[in-house]
């Protein structure tokens, strides 16, 4: 006579009798997911560490732990971190081949100057492996009105260019009065003054990077990166609070395709014109 329960009772694997295992996926670029009991639903944008990140369909980005929770196609799923690819030429952040094992140039004469520390903090994030490899120091000047005292503290040649990236260079504003009458005096020739529209460097991130649909409009009379904090709901009392957020929106820039092409062209730009020979 046949025993359907079976004849050992100490075998093991009874609990798991009949159970669905759910099945082990590779978190791959642009794979959707649905999170289990969430309901949020995204594609795969980048591994960071044990995380996965998800991108919805309104541009929004949440960060979610790897393993189980995960839905695909409705089905249960263990998301685990791609296989490691056969190495191949890997690109920068600002989309340049990778040059593996290659130590800093000496820094050049030639240099770029930006405006504030946010700048320098967002072209280091995207440029700076191929800064590095040029040898191309970047400094700040804490306001382009400082730009005319630094050139004549210490003058640029032929063998030393510089390189200037202005914020809210358009016609009429204070920044173009400045470019243009240096571009005119001694300094001219071996200046390049470029910048992108935009009030403040923050806005060379894109919106879709901060998961938001446009940036803030800040009423006249209001500073602009506090008049941007309270808008997105984000602290602003103090300046370390600005600093967070510039922080935060710093932290969701990973390469170039984060910021606005308005800003891109013209870093590429500098950087052609201090490595001439």
């Amino acid at each position: 006579m046949d025993d359907r329960y079976g004849t050992d009772v100490l075998a093991r694997g009874w609990r798991e009798a009949g159970r669905i295992v759910p099945a082990e996926v590779a978190a791959s670029a642009d794979l959707v997911v649905e999170i289990a009991g969430d309901g949020f639903v995204g594609a795969v944008t980048r591994i960071d560490g044990m995380n996965v990140e998800l991108e919805d369909r309104f541009g929004r980005r949440r960060l979610f732990p790897l393993g189980g929770g995960f839905l695909v196609d409705g089905k249960p799923v263990v998301l685990k971190a791609p296989a490691a690819a056969a190495k191949g030429r890997t690109r920068t952040a600002s989309g340049s081949f990778a040059v593996a094992d290659q130590r800093a140039r000496t820094a050049r004469a030639s240099r770029i100057f930006v405006e504030g520390k946010h700048d320098a903090e967002l072209v280091e994030k995207v440029w700076g492996a191929d800064l590095r490899a040029e040898g191309v120091v970047v400094e700040f000047l804490e306001g382009v009105d400082l730009l005319e005292q630094a050139l004549d503290a210490e003058p640029p040649t032929a063998e030393r260019r510089y390189g200037v990236l202005v914020d809210h260079l358009v016609p009429n504003s204070k920044e173009s009065r400045i470019a243009e009458k240096i571009a005119r005096g001694r300094h001219g020739a071996h200046v390049r003054i470029v910048g992108h529209p935009f009030v403040d460097v923050w806005q060379c991130v894109t919106p879709r990077a901060l998961g938001i649909t446009a940036w803030p409009e800040v009423p006249r009379g209001i500073e602009w990166k506090v008049g941007v904090c309270r808008a997105l709901g984000w602290p602003a009392d103090e300046q370390a609070d600005t600093a967070r957020a510039w922080q935060h929106i710093l932290s969701k820039v990973t390469t170039f395709r984060d910021l606005e092409p308005a800003l891109l062209g013209r870093v590429e730009e500098l950087i052609d014109f201090v490595t001439v020979p």
